[in-house]
């Protein structure tokens, strides 16, 4: 790659790699592309859109990459039967992962409220009938990868990786080779995968950890956090659904969401077992 910028955007760790240089006009959008989503969705602001739902409920209305994100979350919705939920942020919250990051719980886990009658997500916006606390990190964070780089192609990059963590998007030709960070032990791996054109997410349990059984992946059916799986990884054609595709692992059977998405996975489990998609571009280590 040619140039390289790094940058800390919504609570996270960016690297954007391009093969041709990235003038400082294109580095201003990115971040500006960060600065409005994180004003819309961060539950961790006081002046976003998100908070101010929380408040007061009422409508907010979204850019147009909203509808997508919102078909999205009503999607993995439905096929978890209710496990995936943008309404799990208060029940995020109520476990200490609030936006003090007090990291102390103030309430037992309970399930999320019903998006039946509370929760309205339309292509204009969306509408809370009473105020609730809306997580929306479930797919976030890889739409945001999606529209920068989108951002990047339609400027003329045709070789680029966005890299939010090890949520990442690449557009070019060939593939390369990306390894899977044991969820145990950071400076090893559990394998690896070829990624072409296309988006591989990961997620793991033991990232966010203030507590006894404390993580920030919940079931939303219990208000629970996941004990049976540690991590996922999954590859897709694009960040946000294989975003949205992690979390889901927590909380659904791969075949499932298999009959709804196309993607590949690697999941391992809480006993120790690992479990791929049978057409995986890559390998697990004995």
């Amino acid at each position: 790659m040619t140039d390289s910028f790094g940058f800390q955007a919504i609570g996270t760790r960016w690297r954007v790699d391009t093969g041709a240089a990235l003038p400082p006009g294109q580095r201003a959008t990115l971040l500006r592309l960060a600065e409005e989503y994180d004003a819309l969705y961060s539950r961790f602001r006081a002046d976003s859109g998100v908070t101010a739902l929380a408040m007061a409920g009422g409508f907010l209305p979204l850019p147009r990459h909203g509808a997508a994100l919102g078909r999205l979350l009503r999607t993995l919705h439905d096929v978890t039967g209710g496990g995936v939920s943008p309404l799990v942020g208060e029940r995020l919250a109520a476990l200490g992962y609030d936006a003090g990051y007090s990291f102390v719980p103030t309430a037992a886990p309970a399930p999320s409220r019903a998006w039946e009658g509370l929760l309205d997500w339309t292509d204009d916006g969306v509408t809370l009938d009473a105020p609730a606390l809306l997580d929306v990190g479930a797919a976030g964070k890889g739409q945001l990868v999606d529209l920068m780089l989108e951002y990047l192609v339609s400027q003329g990059h045709e070789d680029v990786i966005v890299d939010a963590s090890g949520d990442m998007r690449r557009a070019g030709t060939g593939t390369i080779t990306v390894a899977l960070e044991h969820p145990y032990d950071p400076t090893s791996a559990i394998g690896t995968v070829r990624l072409g054109s296309g988006a591989l997410c990961a997620s793991a349990a033991n990232r966010r950890v203030w507590g006894d059984g404390l993580h920030h992946v919940l079931d939303a059916r219990t208000g629970r956090c996941v004990d049976t799986v540690v991590a996922t990884w999954v590859l897709a054609s694009d960040t946000m659904t294989a975003d949205g595709l992690c979390t889901a692992l927590f909380v659904a059977d791969p075949a499932d969401l298999a009959a709804v998405f196309d993607f590949d996975y690697v999941l391992v489990y809480s006993d120790g077992r690992a479990r791929s998609s049978a057409a995986l571009q890559g390998a697990l280590f004995p």
